[in-house]
């Protein structure tokens, strides 16, 4: 698929895998888990970005954690109604961009957050995209977690088949993260197979 084709794609998703879709599912263990880790390595006042945020439900679970300073980017801008009428206090108190991580990413400042966090995104950027992962690195003083699918075989992220469909509809690119982000100045910390996704922890070497 096109780069602009596959951001189209996302942009425009209703029913499955669309901002509802994931609202009425809610926080669920991937959420626990990012703020456990969040908790242990970053005070309250933590700025925190979410990449690919959606409905917000990842950011609701830290607020209840007691996170003051959550931030997210989605490019489905239906995301940010939805999160209006499931999280009404974190779209409130939060701040939320709508737009394509690679249009918005280069926006921000340097050093403009103590943690970014991605839940399932990352693994649609478009191979000739993956400029933006360098993106992350200018970003964060601290913390970087992905929670991608990287399949369920032991060598997660690294199968024979760069990418894959989901549903047939839209590609999943396979790509060995822990490669990618100690390649930007990341050391990884964690490494946590779930039972859908990996969830790595990475700290600015």
């Amino acid at each position: 698929m096109d780069p602009e084709d596959v951001r189209q794609d996302w942009a425009e998703r209703s029913e499955k895998y669309s901002p509802t879709y994931y609202a009425e599912i809610g926080p669920n263990e991937v959420s626990e888990t990012l703020g456990d880790v969040l908790a242990h390595y970053c005070s309250d006042d933590a700025r925190i970005l979410e990449v690919g945020c959606g409905c917000g439900r990842h950011l609701e679970h830290l607020r209840r954690t007691g996170f003051e300073n959550l931030t997210g980017v989605d490019i489905n801008d239906d995301a940010f109604d939805v999160m209006a009428d499931h999280y009404p206090r974190l779209a409130e108190k939060g701040t939320f961009h709508t737009g394509a991580l690679e249009d918005l990413l280069p926006e921000f400042d340097d050093g403009a957050f103590d943690a970014i966090y991605t839940v399932e995104t990352l693994q649609h950027v478009h191979p000739d995209d993956v400029w933006v992962f360098d993106e992350f690195q200018r970003l964060t003083t601290d913390l970087l977690v992905t929670a991608e699918n990287e399949g369920n075989s032991p060598n997660r992220g690294r199968g024979e088949t760069d990418v894959s469909y989901v549903d047939d509809e839209f590609p999943l690119y396979h790509r060995d993260w822990k490669s990618v982000f100690s390649e930007r100045g990341f050391a990884q910390l964690i490494r946590e197979p779930t039972e859908r996704d990996t969830i790595r922890v990475f700290r600015v070497i």
